[in-house]
């Protein structure tokens, strides 16, 4: 039974959420809290295995709670509920880094009370179900299949492409963040957001990186040490269009139920670079791109994944483990390090 904690400064909200959860027979509502420090006292007492957290509440908000709940229970997921606004985006990418492990819209724009919960229950339930029962194996991880090919030798990447989900938001500014302002590979994200949300993650972590880092545009040219974001509601694909490697969006049906995905980006860029594709899957729900890591590895290209131990959910990148796809399996903090040597290999020597 997954216990759950609903914390909303909205009497209707609370009720609908709690009524949506409950109607699964393996989650539990514990309790209910109306603002951020009624949430903080009630997670310290109710013990519960997954917090939902409203953003914006009287007395303290959903960023300042999510940062006091982590920082007592580091361990505990936090889903934030967000509306599907600038202003929401902005805050629930904060709340992201305060600890938050994921986020879900609020049913707006919904007039059927009947329409609204069952939103409400098909994004909520599989995000409490995934990140309570990745709480409950972190302490035993598994194991992952061996790669059933080696990592190609002598081949100097030229494209690095990353799929994240759940979690990723964090790890993306993990991974970006320590990458040098000399990194020689163009870099290309699918990470599971709306529009708004993908456009402000893309600001943020300019912010907070060396790396150029923007949404991405159809038609532009892949550019070294330049990050396109997979901008909300679009697949992005890599193309070779007169011998110029370019970016190409379209809004073709969703893979993994997703849009972006990245399965169309990683399989794009494995036809695309072949060898010279660089791949990393980090942590995500569900199995998008489980598919194209196998054309990356077909093409002789190179596959990275996240850990267990520090992935929010091991969904993704456990897929492409299990599978024997991944080269190399880390923790998020000797990512940025492996990717820049693997990009430059001779000066890898040299360090060696």
């Amino acid at each position: 039974m997954y216990r759950v904690l609903v914390v909303d400064d909205s009497a209707l909200l609370r009720r609908l959420i709690s009524t949506a959860l409950d109607r699964d027979p393996e989650i539990e509502v514990v309790g209910t809290a109306h603002d951020g420090l009624d949430a903080i006292e009630a997670v310290d007492r109710l013990r519960p295995d997954v917090v939902t957290l409203d953003v914006e509440m009287p007395r303290l908000d959903g960023i300042g709670a999510a940062e006091e709940i982590h920082r007592r229970h580091p361990r505990l997921p936090i889903i934030m509920f967000s509306t599907l606004t600038e202003r929401g985006a902005t805050a629930t990418l904060a709340a992201l880094s305060k600890g938050a492990s994921d986020y879900v819209a609020k049913p707006t724009g919904v007039s059927d009370p009947a329409q609204a919960m069952e939103k409400v229950r098909a994004d909520l339930v599989p995000r409490v179900k995934a990140l309570a029962g990745a709480r409950r194996v972190v302490t035993t991880p598994r194991v992952a299949a061996p790669p059933s090919t080696p990592r190609p030798a002598g081949i100097v990447p030229r494209l690095l492409v990353i799929a994240c989900s759940t979690g990723g938001p964090d790890a993306l500014q993990h991974v970006l963040g320590g990458l040098p302002e000399d990194f020689g590979l163009p870099v290309l994200v699918a990470q599971h957001m709306p529009p708004v949300f993908t456009h402000q993650l893309a600001e943020r972590l300019d912010r907070k990186c060396r790396l150029s880092v923007h949404e991405a545009t159809d038609g532009e040219e892949l550019v070294a040490g330049r990050v396109l974001i997979a901008p909300g509601d679009w697949h992005l694909r890599v193309q070779n269009r007169v011998g110029r490697m370019r970016a190409v969006l379209d809004q073709g049906p969703r893979e993994n139920f997703c849009r972006p995905a990245a399965d169309p980006l990683l399989g794009s860029a494995a036809a695309t670079f072949g060898a010279s594709t660089l791949c990393l899957v980090l942590t995500g729900m569900g199995q998008d791109g489980l598919i194209g890591a196998r054309a990356v590895v077909e093409a002789g290209g190179t596959v990275l994944v996240q850990d267990e131990a520090t992935s929010v959910v091991w969904g993704m990148p456990g897929a492409v483990a299990s599978a024997g796809l991944a080269h190399e399996v880390l923790p998020l903090d000797q990512i940025p390090l492996r990717l820049v040597r693997l990009a430059r290999p001779a000066l890898s020597a040299a360090r060696d």
